[in-house]
């Protein structure tokens, strides 16, 4: 088996060129686990949330979510997120669970309030919204196109 050096050499070039292109595409990619101070939040309905997946203030990733359990008393879902230490939430502030259109990814959507006060570590964000389902917002649409205008609602007293 004789090997020819050009060979080896072009084969340790393309190498080189794959490591390079995966560091780039690591540090650029976002995906690292931001580190920094834990709050938590429950909600009734997280729609296949993943741990790990982003928390985000209009649109830009300022955390994690590093954890997910169940309350076995309220049966709730209780997420636990990891907010970048620079960020201090008022204590005030919503969060509920949005995605990135039809098919794209969950992520927690936190909306700061006005409060002076401040999470502190270890806090929980009070005010949360749940996920609406897809099923449920079609079958919204559904009942909302197939609604008579002419009918009056169901609710309206007769003269």
């Amino acid at each position: 088996m004789n090997r020819n050096p050009v060979e080896t050499i072009l084969g340790a070039v393309v190498l080189v060129a794959a490591a390079m292109f995966l560091i780039f595409a690591y540090g650029t990619a976002d995906v690292k686990k931001i580190k920094g101070y834990e709050l938590t939040a429950s909600f009734s309905k997280i729609g296949g949330l993943p741990t790990g997946a982003d928390v985000r203030i209009n649109g830009i990733k300022v955390g994690t979510v590093t954890g997910q359990k169940l309350d076995p008393i309220s049966f709730s879902a209780v997420l636990s997120l990891s907010i970048a230490a620079e960020i201090k939430l008022p204590a005030d502030s919503q969060a509920s669970i949005g995605s990135d259109g039809l098919l794209g990814d969950t992520y927690v959507k936190i909306e700061p309030g006005s409060a002076k006060t401040h999470l502190e570590p270890g806090g929980q964000l009070a005010k949360t919204k749940d996920q609406k389902a897809l099923e449920e917002l079609v079958g919204e649409i559904i009942f909302l196109a197939t609604e008579d205008p002419a009918k009056p609602p169901k609710d309206a007293q007769p003269e």
